[in-house]
């Protein structure tokens, strides 16, 4: 090597130490910012929202831009608990572990509640997240019972669980006796947990065998998502494929396609069979792939275009506002990617996620502090179809950037 090449490559590696540590340094300023916002928009939260009744969980905001709340028994009430022990992870503060504490013990009764399949959701995001940051022997009593409850919704038919009740389509004519939807990919992590706990493979058995059918029946040939699946009950046959809270049948709902992203990944941490890290690649390419330039995707990939058709009683018949993105979707993949990009061996991954939680955090997404009824994120959609939470906050869109921010200071690559 000439001396003028050795001065070039001093120069060099003189340089990298440098850029690493401003990237640090804004990385840092990046997670300071977004977790003192989030606390003080919280905390404003909690004053609005008073002590824990079993009825006054935040959910969104209603037109009049009000704090909505819902009761325990719906899907959602998990969600608010778990953001607590986030911003407890974030910070620290044993301020935010005591609040989760409550808002989470509040939630017990649950733990024999059958009703629907969001038990994951409601009980895995509260005390799950409890049993992980400051674990006590209850809370493991507490999942495993929950665990037994979701359990009863299995079908050896099926080899499912049923997610909802008897319903119709939106044509209003097609009955669904047994729907399974990619919503319910979610809720199978407490499965994992109880087998892990208890030694007892039947939930791993349980929680695999839904991953294999809704890998087999849930997935078009190019890995965009069917909402719903329905099987008879009786054969186990699948009777229909479509959606509920999509524009289309045929259409990528990008919510829908959010959780098969975060299910699988999921599914592979816990049971390292390449066939689910495949399909979470494959589901993340084809979201990848049709993203506008902020990440943040349309309610739905396909609304309003050629060959897609609201039908019948669906409010996406009529709803004008074709553009309307959903932050959820953004913030569940966000959240997603950093995991997956490490099963994947895949930077860029990383990089989406990062670059989506830049977005999610600029003003276009991130609510002003005191506005958006003291939720974190503004401009979600819970379902156009039912006319319902249009361009509205969600609590679990800021319980998922929420993990997407705790994922990203918790990163072994400095970015």
């Amino acid at each position: 090597m000439n001396l003028r090449s050795f001065k070039s490559l001093f120069l060099v590696l003189a340089v990298i130490p440098l850029v690493t540590a401003c990237q640090n340094k804004e990385k840092e300023n990046f997670i300071k910012e977004n977790t003192e916002f989030a606390t003080a928009q919280t905390d404003k939260m909690l004053q609005s929202v008073g002590q824990p009744t079993g009825k006054n969980y935040p959910r969104t905001m209603k037109n009049n831009g009000e704090l909505a709340v819902t009761g325990m028994y719906d899907w959602t009430p998990g969600f608010f608990p778990g953001s607590l022990w986030y911003l407890y992870e974030l910070t620290g503060e044993t301020k935010w572990k005591d609040e989760a504490e409550k808002w989470t013990t509040s939630l017990e009764p649950l733990k024999t509640f059958t009703g629907h399949h969001d038990l994951g959701f409601m009980m895995y995001c509260s005390y799950g997240n409890a049993e992980r940051l400051s674990p006590k022997p209850e809370y493991k009593d507490i999942l495993i019972e929950s665990a037994n409850s979701l359990s009863t919704r299995y079908s050896d038919k099926t080899k499912t669980i049923k997610s909802w009740n008897y319903r119709k389509n939106w044509n209003d004519t097609t009955e669904w006796y047994y729907p399974v939807i990619i919503d319910n990919m979610m809720n199978l992590e407490m499965l994992f947990y109880a087998s892990k706990i208890t030694g007892d493979k039947k939930y791993y058995d349980i929680a695999v065998n839904h991953s294999e059918s809704t890998l087999k029946y849930h997935f078009r040939e190019d890995f965009t998502t069917y909402h719903v699946v329905n099987y008879d009950t009786i054969t186990g046959k699948v009777l229909d494929q479509a959606t509920c809270q999509g524009y289309s049948d045929n259409s990528m709902w990008s919510r829908g396609q959010a959780w098969a992203i975060y299910g699988f990944t999921m599914v592979y941490r816990e049971t390292k069979d390449q066939k689910f890290l495949d399909a979470a690649i494959k589901a993340t390419n084809v979201y990848l792939k049709y993203l506008p330039e902020d990440l943040v995707p349309l309610w739905d990939f396909n609304v309003g275009q050629e060959g897609y058709t609201a039908v019948g009683k669906s409010y996406a018949v009529e709803f004008p506002g074709k553009d309307l993105r959903d932050a959820s979707a953004a913030a569940i993949v966000c959240s997603a990617l950093f995991e997956l990009a490490e099963y994947a061996n895949n930077q860029s991954y990383t990089d989406y996620a990062i670059k989506m939680l830049h977005s999610l955090a600029s003003p276009a997404y991130r609510a002003p502090l005191g506005a958006n009824a003291n939720f974190l994120l503004m401009h979600s959609v819970g379902s156009i179809p039912h006319k319902s939470e249009i361009d509205k906050p969600l609590v679990y869109a800021d319980y998922y950037f929420l993990e997407a921010l705790v994922r990203y200071k918790n990163l072994n690559k400095k970015s």
